[in-house]
Order: C-alpha cells, then structure tokens, then sequence
C-alpha cells in the first residue's frame, strides 16, 4: 500500500509544479524573474511550489 500511497502524492506534486510553472510563464513578470522562479520550483518541487504560493509573481 505504501508504493500506491507515495505514487499518488508524487503525481499530485508533479501537477501542481507543471500548473505552476505555466503560472509563471502566463505571468508579467520579467524574464530573469520568470526563470528564477521556474528554476526554482523545478529544483525544489514541494518547497519551491510552496514559495512560490507564497510570494510568486502575480497574473
């Protein structure tokens, strides 16, 4: 039951980074702005996902 468990919580992460970085790229933030933040939640899926709710660019 633990691999069903982790896959499930692995492929929501997964969609909740590609929404995020399609977020980003919609944004009007600058382009070095931009792939900061994309960097960022890619190299750091939960914890960067989680900064970037909390203080990333807004539409």
């Amino acid at each position: 039951m633990g691999i069903e468990v982790g896959g499930l919580i692995g492929l929501l992460v997964l969609i909740a980074d590609v929404w995020a970085v399609v977020n980003v790229f919609q944004s009007s933030a600058g382009t070095g702005a931009k792939v900061a933040w994309i960097v960022l939640i890619l190299l750091l899926p939960v914890l960067g996902l989680v900064i970037w709710l909390l203080a990333g660019p807004r539409g």
